[in-house]
């Protein structure tokens, strides 16, 4: 792989998560986060490789000033990691919707980003964002390549049974109303990373992948390619997640805004941010730390969480499993799913009927690959913490 230093972007609309990633040693040269951008309480914070922690409140009025901030973090005399920004060959954007325009990674140019700026009404929250931290980038690193990375793209490859929904078909036409799926960096990247373990080619395998974090999906990878995930035509399609409601039946939109006497935009703000995990434990915690705590304690709202957590992961396994008429290996990632034996072993506790058993001394690690099905367990299990920023360092790589 060609030696470079890919900056990988990742703008929220208050936050922007970096990395800095040495492309042929892999290593994290440097990483961060700028928080409550354009809000009161503006806080960076920088970790040079082998370095200090280093947090600062520093207001930050837009995402430029934000940017702005960690090239001088960077190139800073003392505690910076490259000489100047020359020592940058490429940035790498984390962009969450990509619609049907794009199947896989971009150069970014003005016709991309105008092409972008067409998908914001599916991701609006996430589209503005992004494109405010490529213009503040482009602005301050003008002879640097940069690229696009979408979370939309590695799901690109469904079939239309999988991606088109039972209404009018003209929506599909008209608006492209149809599954997107999300998290497809993650994926990506944990689906490729099963075949390298399994040490068998990635063409030759179907998949799960659950990536369990706040924000939850599960994937179907057959022979190299994505058949179908959870996520829709946004993110709040498919798992119970942590503020999300996840599936539902459309009609409780409309029984709820005559019962609370509410607009289908308070309700939407409700299934976003006051559901899930959260809403179904009363409004005890979207935080699986304190649920799985609570459920040790015997708590019932935690019970009743975690249970319904686990059913439903283990409901779209099975859905994935008969959609790619088998499966080889079930891989967990992210926060929940790389961290929290519970939830496996809930989760896997209704996989028998595919011959699943885990191995209780391997199940109990956290945050590592790791193989934590037993020898004798007909399908494979493992743990593979996600590592998105790298996937869009390669990509990026790839591409320049």
């Amino acid at each position: 792989m060609k030696d470079m230093n890919v900056l990988v972007i990742n703008c929220g609309s208050s936050s922007l998560k970096f990395q800095l990633i040495n492309s042929k040693s892999e290593e994290v040269i440097a990483k961060g986060l700028c928080e409550r951008i354009g809000i009161e309480g503006g806080k960076m914070i920088y970790t040079p490789a082998g370095g200090e922690k280093q947090e600062k409140e520093i207001p930050m009025k837009d995402h430029t000033e934000a940017v702005r901030l960690v090239l001088e973090a960077l190139t800073d005399p003392d505690t910076g990691v490259v000489k100047s920004l020359e020592e940058i060959g490429a940035v790498g954007h984390r962009i969450v919707h990509g619609g049907e325009k794009f199947a896989s990674s971009t150069l970014i140019t003005d016709e991309v980003m105008e092409a972008i700026e067409g998908c914001n009404d599916l991701a609006p929250l996430h589209n503005p964002a992004n494109l405010i931290g490529i213009r503040a980038c482009r602005e301050l690193m003008p002879q640097t390549p940069m690229t696009a990375v979408f979370d939309t793209a590695f799901h690109q490859t469904m079939p239309e049974e999988a991606y088109l929904y039972g209404i009018p078909y003209r929506y599909y036409e008209d608006y492209k109303v149809r599954r997107y799926g999300f998290h497809g960096t993650s994926h990506s990247y944990v689906s490729h990373r099963a075949a390298e373990l399994m040490q068998k080619d990635y063409e030759d395998l179907k998949i799960i992948v659950c990536h369990l974090g706040n924000g939850a999906s599960v994937s179907a990878v057959k022979n190299g390619r994505c058949v179908d995930t959870s996520m829709g035509l946004t993110p709040l399609e498919g798992l119970i997640m942590g503020t999300r409601s996840g599936d539902l039946d459309p009609a409780i939109v409309e029984f709820l805004c005559n019962k609370e006497n509410k607009s289908v935009g308070e309700i939407l703000t409700v299934l976003n941010k006051e559901s899930g995990v959260l809403g179904l434990s009363g409004g005890f915690s979207s935080d699986f730390r304190d649920l799985e705590k609570a459920y040790r304690a015997g708590d019932e709202a935690a019970i009743r969480t975690m249970k319904g957590f686990a059913y439903r992961v283990a409901k779209y396994i099975g859905a994935y499993t008969a959609a790619m008429n088998g499966v080889d290996v079930i891989c967990f990632t992210a926060g929940i799913g790389e961290n929290n034996p519970l939830i496996r072993t809930m989760i896997s506790s209704y996989l028998g009927y595919l011959g699943v058993t885990l191995s209780e001394e391997a199940n109990a690690g956290r945050g590592e690959d790791a193989l934590i099905s037993t020898p004798e367990s007909k399908t494979k299990v493992y743990v593979i913490p996600t590592n998105e920023e790298l996937a869009i360092a390669r990509e990026t790589v790839a591409l320049v």
